[in-house]
């Protein structure tokens, strides 16, 4: 079978050395069999561990290969869609126990990083940018919306406060999020792939699920071997291809593009991001960025739908950097790429269970760093019996999108025009 490697990417070039796993080449037995080593499928193996399940991943190429070890590195609280389109969408028992849940990816990346040592960069301090008063508005709003449901760490900023956090000319304030921050997101998974190791279980690389066999006992094929075990956990998200058919009709991957210069001169870095947090803009097609570890600018932004990748990701991502922090004409970059997350219809989570013994998570809509987290524990919850949590969860609706896989993503990119276009013109 063919290897796999991770695609070229700043955060491949400084991932922490880590050995290659072997491939699955025989049948084994266990638990659990997890689908998927991004982060989804890797905090639900490691709760799972830790409440003394067996456990095994499959992970089709490495570890962290997709959105996991691609993206932009945030710590953003809450989900694409806010908690109010989940009180819209869910009764209010549901509701309040799904918006309880929305700070609650952060602290467990934190506990996640002390405990096990995981040298992944994380730093504290996120923000949300505003171009203009509906914004802010909009930030007020979702401010008062967290501290209903008890989160306390946002601190709005007038046009001096977001001046003092990012050295731009384009935003009028804004809001900081002390609970937010941001980390390089391969090392994480990799860091968590070692604590699931530390604890007996086992990641193979190299080894796409082709078949789940369903029934009573549920096996999954890979082209060399097979898993048995009395639960599977479906965690590949936007890469999960036609494996589960009933998941792909409600859900289209779409990519996203990133760059990250050359590392900048201190007092440089220092001048664009002087406290260091990160940095999210609050346009429907939204900008996003930081500092690495060794000082590059990380800079991402736009939806690709149907996840076809640009033909030169730099020519697309470099004029909004440009846009946001002039003084960078003349530094290069370094690196480019481009990432898949799965978006739903209601840019909310999809959760569920297939049969009584396949359980699912996917559909983070760009929004997966804090989420995937939380999902780990919830379904680690379900399969030890608790099952509170994961029913609020599934009972948020899952839509097909229009037109079926055929037409979804140029709808979509039209849904997305006009978004785009209110943002430009503040509407």
């Amino acid at each position: 079978m063919s290897h796999t490697p991770y695609p070229s990417s700043y955060y491949a070039a400084s991932a922490n050395p880590a050995n290659a796993r072997d491939a699955l080449n025989s049948s084994i037995e266990t638990d659990v069999c997890v689908i998927g080593a991004g982060y989804t499928g890797l905090s639900s193996a490691l709760f799972l561990l830790e409440q003394g399940f067996r456990v095994v991943v499959l992970e089709a190429a490495k570890v962290g290969f997709g959105a996991s070890g691609r993206n932009g590195g945030q710590i953003v609280n809450s989900y694409s869609r806010d908690i109010d389109a989940v009180e819209r969408s869910a009764g209010s028992d549901e509701a309040r126990l799904i918006g309880a849940m929305a700070f609650e990816g952060g602290r467990i990346i934190r506990e996640r990083v002390a405990r096990y040592g995981i040298d992944c960069d994380l730093k504290n301090g996120g923000v949300f940018a505003a171009f203009n008063l509906k914004q802010m508005r909009h930030l007020e709003a979702q401010k008062s919306l967290w501290e209903r449901y008890g989160y306390d760490q946002l601190e709005m900023l007038d046009h001096d406060g977001i001046r003092n956090v990012v050295s731009c000319d384009r935003y009028i304030g804004g809001m900081l999020d002390h609970g937010g921050g941001h980390i390089h997101p391969l090392n994480l998974a990799l860091g968590e792939a070692a604590a699931i190791e530390s604890l007996g279980g086992v990641v193979y690389e190299q080894s796409p699920a082709i078949r789940i066999e369903r029934g009573s006992t549920p096996r999954v094929h890979t082209p060399n071997g097979q898993v048995t075990a009395k639960f599977v956990v479906i965690a590949g998200n936007a890469y999960l291809g036609a494996l589960v058919p009933e998941l792909a009709a409600k859900s289209m991957p779409c990519g996203t593009q990133v760059i990250a210069t050359e590392p900048l001169a201190p007092d440089l870095a220092a001048s664009l991001l002087p406290q260091d947090y990160c940095v999210e803009d609050c346009n429907y097609l939204l900008d996003y960025f930081r500092l690495s570890a060794d000082k590059r600018l990380i800079y991402g932004g736009g939806v690709v739908y149907g996840a076809r990748d640009p033909a030169d990701v730099d020519s697309v991502i470099r004029p909004k950097m440009l846009k946001t922090f002039p003084q960078l004409q003349n530094i290069k970059t370094d690196y480019a790429w481009t990432g898949n997350f799965l978006l739903t219809l209601s840019r909310l989570p999809q959760v569920g269970r297939l049969d009584d013994n396949l359980y699912y998570s996917q559909g983070c809509s760009g929004h997966g760093v804090t989420y995937t987290h939380v999902a780990g524990k919830v379904i680690a919850e379900v399969l030890r019996g608790q099952a509170e949590r994961f029913d609020a969860l599934a009972s948020l609706p899952h839509y097909p999108f229009p037109g079926g896989q055929t037409f979804s993503a140029p709808l979509s990119a039209l849904g997305a025009l006009y978004y785009s276009l209110r943002d430009r013109i503040g509407f």
